[in-house]
Order: C-alpha cells, then structure tokens, then sequence
C-alpha cells in the first residue's frame, strides 16, 4: 500500500467540477508531479489533501489512516507538509523563529513548565533551536538566522518556506509551483535541492509547476490534469508527446 493514496475525489464548488473521480498515490522517496493549465485543478487537489477543503466524495489515506476532512494542523501532524503558490511566511518573525514555529507541534511541555523556564523546559528548547539551525544549515540559511525573513531575496524566502514545511518532519511534501518567479539559475538551484531534499529527508515529493524544463527533468511520473479530470499519467517521456496532454495545452487539436 502507498504512503498516500487518493481513491476516487470529487469536489464541486456551485455548479463547476473541481475535481472528477481524482486517483492518486505516492510513496516515501517519489518524486512525481501534478501538472495541466491554469484552471485544471492542480492546486484544488492539494487543498482537498491538506484540509483546505473537504471532498464530496472518495477516499484519501495516509498508510491505512483516512485523513478525509481533518483538520490541516491533524493531517500535517501525520506526515504531509505543503509550500504555497505565493509565499506565506512570517514576514516580522526572525528566519530562526520561522522553522522554531513549524517544530512547536513537537513540543512535549506544559505552559507552565515554560513560563517557569524549568530545566526540561530549557533542555527541549535547546534541542529545538540546534535542530532549526541545522535546518538553515542545510538550506545555507544559518548566517540568516536572526534577520527578519522578509528581508530575505525572493529566492531565500522560497527556500526558508522549504525548510519550515521540513521542520515538522514530513513523510510527503506537496511543492505548489515553487519555481514562480524564480530567475533561470534560481530555477537550476532549485532542481538540485528538490532532489538534495528527497535523499536527504526521504520524504515523497508532489510538485505543481508550470515550467515544463523543470518538470520533465526531475520528474519520475507525471499526472495530467484538465479541467478537474485526469487525462494522462506516466513517465516525462510518454507525457511530452501524448496528443491528450498536447491538446489540452494548445487548445487544439494535437
């Protein structure tokens, strides 16, 4: 059984159909890709399976677990973390204290053993920080430790967003569009460390992205969208010349 498997979603929203019978599956260590045109759905499945919203029907399971309308702070205390199309940190809040918020869902101590500053309290809260540090290390963010994260350049910022989602230690990551206005070295910095994060973290990675370079090079498969429904599903090589996938894109006949 996969890590993460989808059975069957749907979601409408009025009268449009978000999403029609979506099927999906991802392992521990994948690195696969949910690509098709603007309006096809792409973000919606990942907003059903962090909790954003609740399908009208079908299953989604992490390991044998239904995550089926949790909350999103549930679903992420069981394994999936996600980035967001536009970069939602915490602007005024140190980089430091950016990847110490994502961690606070670990913390094992009371309020009162930290109004205290009791010694267990202290012990946590040192690990928690050599942790975070750790973090920024491997994402050469650690000189920026104590600078506010929105003074960060743009391709920074993406990467401190990376590495919060990995503090709460995932066993999937769901990247939505993480290229967006990235220049193209930024881009070619951005493939390396996707795939740093998978041997690194060995975690499963679901990537949206509309740069096609970057998607038939770090892919491993690849599931098509259009207009909520899936039209085509495979290796980058079978996907690049499917007259479906064509179509759907140039709006014509392929």
């Amino acid at each position: 059984m996969a890590l993460l498997e989808i059975s069957n979603v749907s979601l409408s929203f009025g009268g449009l159909r978000a999403l029609s019978h979506f099927n999906f599956s991802l392992d521990r260590g994948e690195l696969v890709a949910l690509i098709g045109p603007n309006g096809a759905g792409k973000t919606t499945a990942f907003n059903v399976v962090t909790g954003v919203y609740a399908p009208h029907e079908g299953t989604l399971l992490i390991g044998r677990q239904s995550i089926r309308s949790k909350k999103p702070f549930r679903i992420n205390r069981l394994g999936i973390a996600r980035t967001f199309q536009n970069i939602r940190l915490f602007t005024g809040l140190s980089v430091l204290e950016n990847v110490l918020v994502a961690e606070n869902h670990s913390i094992q101590h009371s309020l009162a053993s930290a109004v205290l500053r009791t010694s267990g309290f202290t012990a946590e809260e040192s690990r928690q920080t050599a942790r975070a540090m750790e973090i920024l290390e491997t994402f050469s963010l650690s000189d920026r430790a104590d600078d506010p994260a929105g003074s960060l350049p743009y391709g920074q910022q993406r990467r401190l967003e990376i590495a919060r989602a990995l503090a709460t230690d995932p066993k999937i990551l769901l990247l939505d569009e993480p290229a967006a206005g990235m220049n193209p070295n930024e881009k070619l910095q951005l493939i390396e460390l996707i795939q740093f994060i998978r041997d690194r973290f060995k975690v499963g990675i679901w990537l949206i992205e509309h740069d096609m370079n970057l998607i038939m090079s770090i892919s491993e498969r690849i599931t098509v969208l259009d207009h909520g429904e899936i039209i085509a599903v495979g290796p980058p090589s079978e996907i690049r010349t499917n007259p479906k996938v064509i179509e759907a894109y140039l709006g014509g006949s392929a």
